[in-house]
C-alpha cells in the first residue's frame, strides 16, 4: 500500500538464516538460504517487491526469491538473476519485484515510485568513468579502437559514430579517460586486463561462460600463437609450397619453438585452453581438427557447384541477388568514380544458356549475380596502394539449372583506373574452361584464380558486414535501450531481455582485441587497416526493416509475395537451404511475439498509450542508432503490427541470423584455400614471368596468391575458437530463468513456441536427407544444419543461442 511519495510501505527488515543444503534443483556453486519475512497483511497487502542491502565486503549473485504461504495468494516468485554489491556502492537501494508483467498503466500505485527510480538508476547521469559494481547502461562511440599514447601511428583509426563520414551504430560507454596524446580517443586497457574493460555487470558472461574461456583463449593466439608462428614463419617460409603442405596443418601440425619467453606465458594459460588451441597431450603442436568442407573429399571444395552452392548454404547466403537488368550497372556516384559499369556482354554469357539469350534468361529468373563491386570500389585503391593485399571488386553471373544448383557463367574483376577514380574501373571478364578443357589447363587455372578473389572479397564482407555489423554491432543499442527505457516487468523486457545475454560482453572484448586498428581482424582480412572504415561505409545503407528476413529475400529478388505458399513468399531457388530453414524459424519467432504481445496490448491504442514503449523506442532510434535517425524507414511504433515485426527483427537478428553466419566458420574456412580472406597478387598477365610460373607450377602460385601462411594459422585459431559453443548455451525456444513470467497463457504461449522449432528441428532432418536437394549437401557432403535450432557443446555446425554470446 501507498505512503508517502506514493511509495510502497516497507515491511520489518530480515535476513538470510539457514543453509538450506536439501533444496533442490540446485547448480554448481549455488546455495539457497531461509528468510522469514514479517508484515501485516492489512497495511502492506500483497507484496509486489522487496529491497535488499548487502552488508558484506563482497558482492553475490541473487538467482531468485520465493515467498511460500503467502496469504491468500500461495506462493510469490521474484526472478533476480543479478549481482548486489556492498550497500555502499550504491545511491540507492537496490528492488526487486515479482515475476508479473504490468504495462506502466496497470502497475500497481505503491510499486510505480519504484519502477521509476530503478529505470533512473541505470540510466546514470552520463557523467564519469563507470565501475564494475555500477548498474549504468549509456552510449558511447566507437572512440577506442587505438591507443595515441603506444606511439604507433600506423594503428590510428577514426572514431565510428557521430558524424557523416563515418557513421556506425552506439556502443556502451565505459567513461575510461581520454588518452594522454589524443583527447577525441578513449584510453584503451592492456591485453591483460582485457577482462576488465566495463560492462553492466549483470551483462558479463556467466561463471560457467567463458568469460575466462574467451579471454584466456584469445590472450593465447595474440601472445603466444602470434608471435611464436611469427617467429617461426620468418625462419620456416611463410608460404605453403602445395596443398599437401596446407593439409600437414591437420594431418601432423605446427611444432612451435622452446624457449623462455614461450615457457612463461604457456604457465598462464590454463590447460583447457591450451588443449582446445593446441591440440596437444603436452607437445606444443598446433594441430588443427580436419574441416568438414574436406573430410568427404580433398578436392570437392574447387568445384563451380560448390563455389556457387555456398552463395546458398554456406557461411554468407545472405547477399546473392536476382539479376534485374544487364549488364549490371553502378550505383556509384559517376561524378566521383566514373563509369563503373559492368563489362560483361550477351558474347561471355550466350554459349551457357541452353539456348536462351540473356534478356530471356532475366525474364524468367535463372541468372543471379553476386556482386561485391560499389561496396569495394571505394577502398580499393588505398587498399592497394597502403597495405599488402592486392583485391579486386567482383561481380560474378550465376545460371540456374533445372535441378536447383547454380552454375557460375562469369567473373568480372576491377581495378581502379590508374589515372584517377573518375575514369572509372578497368575490367576484365573471365568464364569457366570448355567442357572438354584438359585437367590443369591453363584456362582451369586462370578460372580457380578468379573465384578465390571472389571468395576474398567474399570472405572479407561476411566477416565485416554479415556477420559483425548487421548482428554484433547492430544490436548492441538495442540491449542498451531496453535496460534503460523498459522495466524488467514490462513484457516487452521480458520479451527481449534473453536475446540479449553476453553480448556487450562480448562486443566489448571484442573491441579489444579483434575490431582494433593491428588487431586480429586487420591481421587476416584484405582490407586490413580500412576493415571498420569500409564496415562503417556499409553501415550507410543499413535498413532495421530489411534484416526482416521476408523483406531481406523480397529486396534481393530471391523470393516474390504469392498468397498461396507457404509463408507468404515463393522462393525463386526452391532449394535455397538458408531461406527455407530461415523462414521455418522467422515463422516460429513471429508467431510467438505475436501471441505473446496479444496478451498485453488488446488494441494499437495500446502501444501508442505506452509510455515506456514509445519512449524505448525513440530513444533507440534517436540515440542508439543516431546517425540513422532521419531515415524513413524505421517503424513509428504506432500499432500492433509494428511492435510485432520489430520484435520479431530483434530476435531474428540476435538469434537466428548470427547463428547462420557465425557457427559454420570453421566448417568452410577452417580450410583457408576454400574460403580465403587475403589476396596478395594481382591476376597473373599473359607475356609476364608470373604468367609462365603460373603455367608451370599453378598450385604454388594459387596459394601464393591467397592468405599466407601465418595469416592462415592464425585465421583458423581464431575462426575455431569462435565456432564453438560454451557448456552453458541457452538455445532458441529455451529460457535461463525458471518462473520468468506468472501468466501462465504466457508460458503456454512459450511452450508452444519450443514445440513449433522442434518440429522445424524434424523438417530440417527430413530436407538433409532428400537427394535431390543438391544445395543441402554440395559436393562436399555437407548437411545445412546452421539453422538447426538446437546443439550439443563444442564445434558442432549447427544451433541457434538466444543471443550473441560469442
Amino acid at each position: 500500500r501507498a505512503e508517502n511519495g506514493n511509495k510502497g510501505k516497507l515491511g520489518k527488515a530480515a535476513y538470510l538464516e539457514n543453509w538450506i543444503p536439501t533444496i533442490a534443483p540446485l547448480k554448481t556453486g549455488e546455495t539457497a538460504y531461509d528468510v522469514t519475512f514479517e508484515w501485516e497483511e492489512e497495511e502492506i497487502g500483497v507484496p509486489g517487491g522487496f529491497v535488499i542491502k548487502n552488508n558484506h565486503h563482497n558482492e553475490f549473485f541473487l538467482k531468485s526469491l520465493t515467498l511460500e504461504d503467502v496469504p491468500g495468494e500461495g506462493r510469490i516468485h521474484f526472478p533476480c538473476n543479478s549481482w548486489v554489491y556492498p550497500a555502499k556502492r550504491y545511491a540507492k537501494d537496490r528492488v526487486f519485484f515479482t515475476n508479473k508483467s504490468y504495462l506502466p498503466h496497470e502497475m500497481p500505485l505503491p510499486l510505480v515510485k519504484y519502477r521509476e527510480e530503478e529505470l533512473v538508476g541505470l540510466r546514470g547521469n552520463g557523467q564519469g568513468e563507470l565501475r564494475e559494481w555500477d548498474r549504468v547502461y549509456d552510449y558511447a562511440c566507437y572512440n577506442d579502437l587505438w591507443d595515441p599514447d603506444d606511439g604507433d601511428a600506423d594503428n590510428a583509426r577514426p572514431t565510428l559514430g557521430g558524424s557523416a563520414e563515418y557513421p556506425y551504430p552506439r556502443w556502451g560507454r565505459t567513461g575510461r579517460p581520454p588518452s594522454k596524446s589524443d583527447p577525441k580517443v578513449e584510453s584503451r586497457l592492456p591485453l591483460l586486463m582485457s577482462l576488465d574493460i566495463y560492462v553492466p555487470r549483470d551483462e558479463r558472461f556467466g561463471h560457467l561462460k567463458m568469460s575466462d574461456f574467451l579471454l584466456n583463449g584469445l590472450k593465447a593466439i595474440v601472445q603466444i600463437v602470434k608471435p611464436e608462428l611469427e617467429a617461426l614463419c620468418s625462419e620456416d617460409g611463410n608460404e605453403f609450397d602445395s596443398f599437401d603442405d596446407a593439409l600437414k596443418l591437420y594431418d601432423g601440425g605446427v611444432k612451435l619453438p622452446r624457449g623462455p619467453t614461450l615457457d612463461n606465458l604457456w604457465k598462464d594459460i590454463p590447460l583447457d585452453i591450451i588443449n582446445l588451441i593446441f591440440h596437444t597431450d603436452g607437445e606444443r603442436i598446433l594441430k588443427y581438427p580436419l574441416p568438414e568442407v574436406i573430410k568427404e573429399s580433398r578436392t570437392a571444395w574447387r568445384t563451380d557447384e560448390e563455389f556457387a552452392r555456398e552463395m546458398l548454404a554456406g557461411l554468407n547466403p545472405v547477399v546473392i541477388s536476382i539479376l534485374q537488368e544487364f549488364p549490371p550497372r553502378s550505383k556509384l556516384d559517376a561524378k566521383v568514380y566514373g563509369n563503373q559499369d559492368s563489362s560483361i556482354s550477351e558474347e561471355h554469357l550466350r554459349h551457357q544458356l541452353n539456348g536462351l539469350t540473356v534478356a530471356e534468361a532475366i525474364k524468367t529468373n535463372k541468372l543471379f549475380i553476386l556482386d561485391h563491386h560499389d561496396t569495394i570500389m571505394p577502398y580499393l585503391r588505398r587498399i592497394n596502394d597502403n597495405t599488402t593485399s592486392k583485391a579486386y571488386a567482383t561481380r560474378t553471373i550465376l545460371y540456374l539449372q533445372n535441378d536447383d544448383t547454380l552454375k557460375p557463367l562469369a567473373i568480372e574483376l576491377s581495378l581502379p583506373h590508374p589515372d584517377g577514380d573518375q575514369f572509372g574501373a578497368i575490367n576484365k571478364v573471365y568464364t569457366p574452361p570448355p567442357a572438354d578443357h584438359k585437367e590443369g589447363s591453363l584456362e582451369e587455372i586462370i578460372w580457380q584464380l578468379a573465384k578465390a578473389y571472389v571468395a576474398v572479397n567474399d570472405s572479407g564482407y561476411h566477416e565485416l558486414i554479415s556477420h559483425f555489423l548487421h548482428t554484433h554491432a547492430v544490436i548492441e543499442p538495442f540491449v542498451i535501450a531496453t535496460n534503460r527505457q523498459l522495466s524488467v516487468v514490462h513484457p516487452i523486457f521480458k520479451l527481449l531481455h534473453p536475446h540479449f545475454r553476453d553480448t556487450m560482453n562480448i562486443n566489448a572484448l571484442g573491441r579489444q582485441v579483434l575490431i582494433n586498428g593491428g588487431g586480429l581482424m586487420e591481421f587476416t582480412l584484405y582490407p586490413a587497416k580500412y576493415c571498420m572504415e569500409f564496415s562503417s561505409s556499409l553501415y550507410k545503407h543499413w535498413n532495421f526493416t530489411e534484416q526482416a528476413l521476408p523483406q531481406d529475400l523480397k529486396k534481393r529478388g530471391m523470393a516474390v509475395p504469392d498468397p498461396v505458399s507457404k509463408h507468404g513468399l515463393r522462393l525463386l531457388i526452391k532449394d535455397y537451404p538458408y531461406a527455407v530453414d530461415g523462414l521455418d524459424i522467422w515463422s516460429a519467432i513471429r508467431n510467438w511475439v505475436a501471441n505473446y504481445t496479444s496478451l498485453y496490448y488488446k488494441t494499437d491504442d495500446a502501444i501508442r498509450s505506452d509510455v515506456e514503449l514509445q519512449t524505448w523506442w525513440k530513444e533507440l532510434v534517436e540515440v542508439g542508432h543516431a546517425d540513422k535517425r532521419d531515415e524513413p524507414w524505421w517503424p513509428k511504433m504506432r500499432n500492433r503490427d509494428e511492435l510485432i515485426e520489430s520484435c520479431t527483427t530483434v530476435i531474428w537478428i540476435a538469434s537466428a541470423l548470427h547463428a547462420a553466419t557465425n557457427f559454420g566458420q570453421y566448417t568452410y574456412a577452417g580450410y583457408m584455400p576454400n574460403r580465403p580472406t587475403i589476396s596478395r597478387r594481382f591476376m597473373p598477365e599473359e607475356g609476364t614471368l608470373e604468367f609462365e610460373e603460373m603455367r608451370e607450377n599453378p598450385d604454388r602460385v594459387f596459394l601464393r596468391t591467397i592468405t599466407a601462411r601465418l595469416q592462415t594459422l592464425l585465421g583458423i585459431s581464431l575462426i575455431e575458437l569462435l565456432s564453438t559453443h560454451s557448456s552453458d548455451e541457452f538455445y532458441l525456444g529455451q529460457r535461463d530463468t525458471a518462473g520468468w513470467t506468472a501468466e501462465l497463457e504466457a508460458e503456454a504461449a512459450f511452450e508452444r513456441f519450443g514445440k513449433a522449432l522442434t518440429e522445424v528441428e524434424e523438417r530440417i532432418v527430413e530436407r538433409n536427407g532428400e537427394e535431390n536437394l543438391r544445395n543441402r549437401y554440395g559436393a562436399v557432403k555437407i548437411p545445412y544444419t546452421l539453422l538447426f535450432p538446437t546443439s550439443e557443446v563444442g564445434r558442432t555446425g549447427k544451433g541457434i543461442p538466444n543471443s550473441i554470446t560469442i
